[in-house]
């Protein structure tokens, strides 16, 4: 097989002082049956350095270590900087793959110029009958909320059906060279949560499709039942939630969500955290809200992206 045939693929994998778990990503990137591909780790400022480990038993992979945690977005945006594939393919480090993913992404992609992303059936590595992602439902523009198809039904073949949809699994999801030149990268602001929903919005915004694939399987470590968020999660997951609708919505919109989150969603949380004892949460949450009243008309900073 003459891998020159093949449009050569960039996997990107971010690290987090989790080198065991990627080391596992990469034990199955070894036996994948695309021929022409490369696999870069960027180190996301882990305590532990684990380039030298990784050289050493992953010779073949480039591995890129970054001084400072750049999240989920900055680390991405840093790997596809020093890539140099067709197509750029975000698995998240948490992943184990099928040997013949990549081959279903690829030739989707290939098979219409229009198309700006695609994305993998994700089951539980855990349970691995078990549906994660099988495509999503369509945003609720006021509270930026999604579902997705599938989510903890056993996999009977109901899902395996090629189909256009609104997001792909940032778990396990490709796009090309060509749509980061023309619409930019992932917005490293972001840091946390919510960064690759807004990609994909201004990625469809500018007229591009996205393409669930369901031949294409990948299983995630993430549990079934989610944990008890963090404050640090409750911070970012706030502040980015109402960033992704005032960057992609109208005005009247933006205006809806900000009442919402203002005068339901944060008088809940509140309550909610008190009856938990949360008050860290709490603390927060209003800083997040906050944040967004003190950047109300700094449309600059709302705005900002990143680009190759």
């Amino acid at each position: 097989m003459d891998k020159n045939n093949f449009p050569l693929v960039s996997i990107i994998t971010i690290n987090f002082n989790l080198t065991d778990v990627t080391c596992d990503l990469l034990d199955s990137l070894r036996k994948i049956t695309y021929p022409n591909y490369e696999v870069i780790v960027v180190d996301n400022a882990s305590k532990e350095d684990p380039t030298e480990i990784l050289k050493e038993k992953y010779p073949e992979v480039i591995t890129i270590r970054s001084e400072e945690n750049l999240g989920f977005a900055g680390g991405n945006n840093l790997g596809i900087r020093s890539a140099k594939g067709k197509y750029l393919m975000m698995l998240n480090n948490d992943t184990v793959v099928e040997p013949d993913f990549l081959e279903p992404l690829v030739e989707t992609m290939e098979s219409n110029p229009k198309i700006g992303i695609v994305g993998s059936k994700v089951r539980f590595y855990h349970h691995p009958e078990i549906i994660q992602y099988a495509g999503s439902e369509p945003m609720t523009r006021f509270t930026a909320t999604s579902n997705f198809f599938g989510t903890n039904h056993k996999d009977v073949g109901q899902y395996d059906e090629l189909k256009l949809t609104p997001f792909a699994s940032g778990a396990a999801m490709m796009t090309s060279r060509k749509v980061c030149e023309e619409v930019g990268l992932m917005a490293n602001f972001f840091f946390l949560y919510y960064e690759e929903l807004d990609w994909q919005e201004r990625i469809r915004k500018a007229g591009y499709l996205i393409y669930y694939v369901p031949k294409s399987l990948v299983f995630h470590k993430e549990s079934m039942s989610v944990g008890r968020e963090s404050a640090l999660q409750a911070y970012w997951k706030t502040r980015n939630r109402l960033l992704l609708i005032r960057r992609n919505f109208n005005t009247f919109d933006v205006f809806i969500s900000f009442a919402y989150l203002t005068f339901i969603s944060t008088p809940y949380r509140i309550i909610k955290y008190l009856f938990q004892l949360r008050f860290k949460s709490i603390k927060v949450h209003l800083i997040a809200l906050g944040w967004h009243y003190y950047n109300l008309f700094n449309f600059k900073r709302i705005h900002q992206n990143n680009y190759l």
